[in-house]
């Protein structure tokens, strides 16, 4: 059975893992005959959102690990003590976290700065030659990971896209149903609800997302 990683920047949209894409994925790792392994850095967020307004909340501060763990069922581990040996894939879905917690492209874009257990993590699996599945906003640190050229999704945010490319990717416009897969570098990514209206349509691409990395690994 393959065991697929799954790396969560928390837990709500606005300043974690996008709860919706990331049921989705671990529903559709599991209804394909796999299993997977949850995972988060152990660190504070970058700030607290109240989700019913969108605004920052003053002086309250929450653990990455932890806020991930409610997702997880609890079932989680400290990104810093997985080893890459032990899984087949990895999938990172998106989020605010992804811009905010596993990285700082949110504040810096182009500039943006990676958290470096994700760096060391993804890298190790990459140059396994495992496949890895980005979804959403998290494709933005893929020219981090990955190097020049490589090719990614965000959908079709000019402004993300463009930042994509003044660091050495290749954006490919895409459908919210659809993926990209940069076969070279065994990557593959799709928009989710940088374009989804519904989590119908955010299905969409994620199943063809983990069919694809599931088919690759």
């Amino acid at each position: 059975m393959k065991n697929i990683a799954v790396i969560l920047s928390g837990c709500g949209v606005f300043d974690g893992a996008e709860i919706y894409e990331s049921v989705l994925t671990l529903l559709r790792i599991e209804q394909q005959g796999a299993k997977y392994h949850c995972m988060a850095p152990n660190k504070l967020q970058m700030h607290v959102i109240d989700h019913r307004t969108g605004d920052a909340v003053e002086g309250e501060s929450r653990n990455v690990l932890t806020e991930a763990a409610r997702i997880a069922r609890g079932e989680i581990i400290d990104l810093a003590q997985a080893n890459p040996d032990d899984y087949d894939a990895l999938i990172i879905p998106g989020g605010f976290g992804a811009a905010k917690n596993l990285s700082d492209f949110a504040v810096t874009g182009a500039d943006c700065a990676l958290d470096p257990e994700l760096m060391r993590f993804t890298q190790a699996i990459h140059q396994q030659g495992k496949p890895v599945g980005m979804i959403c906003i998290a494709p933005a640190m893929a020219p981090r990971l990955f190097g020049e050229g490589v090719a990614c999704t965000i959908g079709s945010d000019e402004g993300a896209a463009g930042a994509i490319n003044t660091m050495g990717g290749a954006h490919q416009t895409c459908s919210v149903s659809d993926i990209v897969v940069d076969e070279q570098r065994k990557l593959v990514t799709t928009p989710a609800y940088m374009l989804a209206g519904s989590i119908t349509e955010a299905a969409s691409g994620i199943n063809k997302l983990v069919d694809k990395v599931l088919a690759m690994s």
